[in-house]
């Protein structure tokens, strides 16, 4: 005969458990729909001025140039003037500030910070539509949408313990940074191939770790007292790491996939 206090703890440990699920799964969906609104953003806005800073090219060598939005003075003072250095590192400046000011922020105005951020990431990035064919970069997207979906997958599923991943990916992400920051100068083609092949593996290993570790920031952080309010800025700082890691495969993916115009 079973014991029913027994039978009783089973169920009420089996409904905690679906309890937990639900609210990570809940939890989960926020951060990848916030994701989603920061790239939203960033597509459009790079694709609005990518398209006047194409225009611009054409009309400069001569040819008929489309309709503009911002207009050839404009694009020439963000991408032929020295603004072009603020555009180009304004978005890592953005993460430091971000990173720095979340705990005084409110929830709601870390989400807006977010896709302020989109915005300017968009304006950096506009240059690819003005040097790869649009083909190219819509098939480097959905490549990179395809191995981001897999690898963040795995990072939730994977009974594997990641985090020992943790210190080898920021190092090899910060001497990423200042190989690039070297071959602006050096302009060395050798030295880009090796750095976006580096740069794949990194934020495919950055996508699975990243994942695994904003699952495990909701189950601490839910059962610490006063968590239930960090995690709404938690899932703001969730998308802004998984928006990075994708945002940075796409890149470096595009080196090697996209065709130039």
């Amino acid at each position: 005969m079973v014991n029913p206090n027994y039978a009783a703890g089973r169920i009420a440990t089996g409904a905690r458990v679906a309890e937990i699920d639900e609210g990570l799964r809940a939890y989960m969906n926020k951060v990848y729909a916030l994701m989603a609104g920061a790239m939203v953003i960033t597509g459009l806005v790079a694709w609005v001025i990518g398209h006047d800073f194409r225009e611009a090219i054409v009309a400069s060598q001569g040819g008929e140039a489309a309709p503009y939005l911002l207009g050839p003075g404009a694009i020439a003072t963000l991408y032929g003037s020295p603004l072009k250095w603020v555009i180009m590192f304004a978005p890592l400046a953005f993460i430091f500030a971000f990173s720095a000011m979340l705990n005084r922020m409110s929830a709601s105005a870390a989400q807006m910070t977010f896709w302020a951020f989109g915005a300017v990431m968009g304006l950096s990035m506009a240059w690819i539509f003005a040097v790869f064919t649009g083909e190219s970069i819509a098939r480097t997207f959905f490549i990179t949408a395809i191995a981001f979906g897999g690898l963040s997958l795995w990072g939730y599923t994977t009974k594997k313990d990641l985090s020992g991943w943790g210190s080898f990916l920021i190092m090899g992400v910060i001497g990423l940074i200042v190989a690039s920051i070297v071959n602006i100068f050096l302009a060395s083609s050798g030295l880009q191939w090796a750095i976006s092949m580096l740069g794949v593996l990194l934020f495919a290993g950055l996508t699975a770790y990243d994942t695994q570790s904003i699952k495990n920031e909701y189950l601490g952080m839910r059962a610490t007292p006063g968590g239930e309010a960090w995690l709404e800025k938690g899932a703001v700082m969730g998308a802004l790491r998984l928006y990075l890691d994708f945002i940075n495969m796409f890149m470096f993916l595009l080196q090697f996939l996209g065709n130039r115009e």
